[in-house]
């Protein structure tokens, strides 16, 4: 379990102040809140992008090397698709394996552009490899920032199945944020919501929905 108190971050003139949020693991988690709310500056935190002022976050025995996320604009190498692909595992010191490859390459798409520019990719298709690249080396605690955003149905529909065999097979904690509904209501166990910089609420999908009914004004349908 990741624990988060009394966490705090001042950015000109927005704070961050956390006082407790857990993160159970082999759970998918959403991270919900209108722009300006601090999901990014809580991600940044967490995978150590960005120190806090003030603290302290309990990883329960992670590593920075278990650690991995995808954001909306992912950064690509100047260098091909496979070797994009496989730069995790060089920086984790793993061979890579064959099959494991041509997995991900076809399931995100790609297969055949192996030696593509990946810089040339579609932004559909830099966010596939973004994706593939985040997992290829099994993380134990991925933050998806926002990265379904400019796909498509029928990719966000695979890249969903995808998340869901790994978690039948070797479940592994997912932090999902997304301003779009249809990508956390069917697929997370557990939500948050933050405002302004605070978290107001931890709870099931079902459980925000009577949170929000109660009076938090959002443009989130329940």
């Amino acid at each position: 379990m990741v624990k988060i108190i009394k966490l705090e971050k001042r950015i000109e003139n927005f704070q961050l102040d956390i006082k407790r949020l857990f993160l159970q693991e082999k759970k998918i988690h959403g991270l919900i809140g209108k722009n300006g709310s601090g999901k990014s500056t809580l991600i940044k935190l967490i995978t150590g992008l960005m120190r806090p002022d003030q603290g302290t976050i309990d990883y329960g025995g992670l590593k920075s090397t278990d650690i991995t996320f995808t954001t909306q604009r992912p950064y690509m190498l100047h260098d091909t698709v496979y070797q994009n692909l496989i730069y995790p595992l060089k920086l984790r010191k793993k061979m890579p394996v064959k099959e494991e490859i041509e997995k991900w390459l076809d399931q995100c798409g790609l297969a055949g552009k192996e030696q593509q520019f990946a810089p040339s990719l579609s932004s559909g298709e830099r966010q596939k490899l973004s994706f593939a690249r985040a997992l290829i080396f099994k993380p134990k605690l991925v933050f998806i920032d926002e990265t379904m955003a400019n796909m498509d149905a029928e990719s966000i529909r695979s890249f969903q199945t995808i998340i869901m065999e790994i978690q039948k097979e070797n479940p592994i904690t997912w932090v999902i944020v997304s301003h779009q509904p249809a990508h956390i209501d069917g697929l997370c166990q557990e939500v948050h919501l933050m405002e302004a910089g605070r978290h107001l609420f931890s709870g099931t999908p079902k459980e925000m929905g009577y949170f929000i009914k109660e009076g938090y004004e959002t443009q989130w349908s329940y």
